[in-house]
């Protein structure tokens, strides 16, 4: 075929066809995205909201699967931005660039197979297993009206997929009509397999220039062995420094005497009424054993539970003997049957698996060099305790490096990869080799060690910056003169400074805070000293409660995590973002503190690795959320005094956007008025 333009002379055409204009930082990002598929480098890019980094990944991704005939795959951690890509930004990219590509490019989106209605299990008579705490009027009553519409839209629906279900159901209801990738029967076995809306979108995948998938699925492709995604050589991971915490969440376990039951429950009539009890027997045992056990991470297996860890292995596995695959039959009983089985046998892996994980968990002496880190966790959810044991990796950087960067050129990007300044802080986690020598770096603290062929991984990173201005767009107000937060919740002093920034502000303020207890006791106090709305958190759905706070200026909203990263409000709705607090990791969570020491016996430093890191990630996302369009101004205000006064409060500045300074309520408040009377 004939020689493509350049990626610069398309990206030119893109924009210009799209209504945009050429940002500097956006063809610098799309140059370096070629030259890393050309040199198959990986590359990590720091791109600044409003760099267009979309484009500048897609231009030159399409251009080689169109000159090369290999597919490329897009993951993105968020719903909204596979939206975004799928529904807006590919469909009007193909249309610009076919003429100078040759061909409109084709581009599909693949999610896990659990996202797409199941034809078979929605036209079968065999219910899924309700979980125990459903059994209540309410409960029941709510999923019947939820699945009843699940079967009206299975008729008007051409893809299946459950993002595409507007209002959407509940996860219970979802998975009465929904299979995993191990419950699904095949489509050679299924009745439906012709017409399988899965099965569809992956052959539709396999023919796409571009496959849009999210970090979950990628996970799967590279943990099960099993090729999910169609053949590609290259790779974009956007949203990359959500990567570490969406593959941790696909590779984690848990193991509740519920579950068993309830595998237990799918075996009724499939196998020996013995087997059956023999399971039932085992959640009883492992319910018992673990309700007299404290909640907190393991060390050990604490005495009782090898013999009763054994116990729950040996009926899985007996089970899983029983319920032995049977060949496929055309008619709807068998094949009903045969669904029946699969799914029991799906829930009976899963528990066996759990099982042995836990058991040799600890066969390893050295903590530092285990798998996996185990712990007890106990919930309630709605009254119900539920206690169960859980099993997530200690690293998953040894898998990223294999089945990642191992067999495809990898561009990672994001508009927050660099903390403390330096990229080797994530890319040490993603299994990559630190750039830096410098082992005074914070950054190096981790203790971590290079991959065996450190001196074969190739990668490079960049940071194009951002089109804001932020020194002279926006303010970093550290309130020094507050007292270090609590244990004790928010200080009187802490909700006195709220209230006299959002007055300040005539509202326009998004308040993010370290807990959701926070969070609703600022709503509570502030509700009661301001003449402005004051929205919080789980008042609403978050789409709905964003809504309103863009809609109307003098209203604030008030919420934790999830708001930390999901909130683009640009324009005057949006003038003051409030943190409370330095967003570490709770001392108590488990997991990080195994990373944690786990860096300390390497000989780093396990609380600048991880606690500091976590906290670095999160301040950056947080005060990402106040200058979303060139044309906003505002003030970021964090009223935790040890950004100021601690040793490590430097090393998480250097993390955040490059605002304008200062702790001084009064130049804040000042400034803040100005902002309000020319909103006005």
């Amino acid at each position: 075929m004939p020689e493509l333009p350049a990626v610069p002379e398309l990206l030119a055409t893109a924009v210009q066809a799209l209504g945009g204009k050429e940002r500097v930082g956006q063809v610098t990002m799309a140059t370096a995205v070629d030259h890393a598929i050309d040199t198959k480098e990986h590359l990590a890019v720091q791109a600044g909201t409003g760099t267009g980094k979309s484009l500048a990944y897609l231009v030159p991704s399409l251009r080689h699967a169109v000159r090369t005939g290999r597919t490329v795959v897009v993951s993105t951690a968020t719903i909204a931005l596979q939206r975004q890509l799928v529904d807006r930004d590919l469909p009007r990219l193909s249309e610009a660039l076919s003429k100078p590509l040759g061909r409109a490019a084709k581009f599909a989106i693949l999610k896990g197979r659990n996202n797409y209605l199941c034809l078979n299990k929605i036209n079968s008579v065999v219910p899924e297993e309700p979980e125990a705490e459903l059994f209540d009027a309410f409960a029941i009553s709510r999923l019947g009206r939820e699945v009843q519409r699940l079967n009206e839209w299975v008729s008007d629906t051409e893809t299946g997929d459950r993002d595409e279900l507007v209002p959407g159901v509940t996860d219970r209801a979802w998975k009465q009509v929904s299979v995993s990738s191990r419950e699904c029967l095949g489509k050679s076995r299924c009745p439906f397999g012709q017409d399988c809306f899965a099965e569809k979108a992956r052959a539709e995948s396999a023919q796409a220039d571009v496959v849009v998938t999210n970090h979950a699925l990628l996970a799967i492709d590279a943990i099960s062995g099993i090729q999910v995604l169609p053949e590609h050589d290259v790779v974009v991971i956007d949203e990359a420094h959500e990567l570490v915490d969406r593959v941790t969440g696909v590779a984690t376990a848990d193991l509740a005497s519920s579950a068993i039951s309830a595998a237990a429950r799918r075996c009724t009539k499939l196998i020996d009424e013995r087997e059956v009890d023999r399971l039932e027997g085992a959640a009883e045992a492992w319910h018992d054993v673990l309700a007299e056990l404290p909640a907190a991470r393991w060390e050990r297996l604490p005495d009782g539970v090898a013999p009763v860890l054994a116990l729950v292995r040996d009926a899985a596995w007996n089970a899983r003997t029983a319920l032995a695959p049977q060949g496929g039959t055309t008619q709807q009983g068998d094949v009903e049957t045969a669904a029946a089985r699969t799914q029991a046998l799906a829930a009976i892996d899963e528990i066996h698996d759990s099982a042995v994980r836990a058991l040799t968990a600890f066969d390893e002496p050295d903590p530092a060099k285990r798998h996996d880190v185990i712990w007890l966790s106990a919930e309630e959810m709605r009254g119900v305790a539920r206690r169960s044991l859980r099993m997530a990796p200690l690293s998953v950087g040894g898998l990223l490096r294999s089945r990642l960067f191992g067999t495809a050129t990898v561009v990672l990007t994001s508009a927050t990869l660099q903390i403390g300044g330096s990229f080797d802080g994530l890319a040490v986690t993603w299994g990559l080799p630190a750039q830096s020598s410098n082992q005074s770096d914070p950054s190096l603290a981790n203790g971590a060690q290079a991959p065996a062929d450190a001196d074969k991984v190739r990668w490079s990173s960049l940071d194009v910056g951002s089109p804001f201005d932020h020194a002279k767009s926006g303010i970093l107000y550290v309130a020094k003169h507050l007292p270090a937060p609590g244990r004790d919740g928010l200080a009187p002093a802490y909700l006195d400074e709220i209230e006299r920034l959002i007055k300040a502000a005539g509202g326009r303020t998004l308040g993010l805070f370290s807990s959701m207890r926070a969070a609703k006791a600022a709503t509570e106090a502030l509700r009661e000293r301001l003449d402005t709305p004051v929205l919080c958190q789980g008042d609403d759905s978050t789409g709905a409660l964003v809504r309103k706070f863009a809609d109307d200026p003098e209203t604030s909203l008030f919420g934790t995590l999830s708001l930390w990263q999901g909130v683009d409000v640009p324009g005057p709705s949006l003038s003051l973002v409030i943190l409370d607090r330095i967003p570490f990791p709770r001392p108590d969570d488990p997991l990080l503190t195994a990373r944690q020491r786990a860096v300390e016996s390497r000989g780093g430093n396990g609380f600048m690795a991880i606690a500091a890191n976590h906290a670095a990630l999160l301040l950056a996302q947080g005060t990402g959320r106040l200058l979303r369009s060139v044309d906003d101004r505002g003030v970021v205000a964090i009223l935790d005094s040890r950004l100021a006064t601690a040793r490590y409060g430097g090393y998480l500045r250097a993390s955040l956007p490059p605002y304008w300074e200062t702790s001084n309520p009064e130049v804040v408040v000042k400034a803040l008025k100005r902002l309000t009377e020319n909103a006005v």
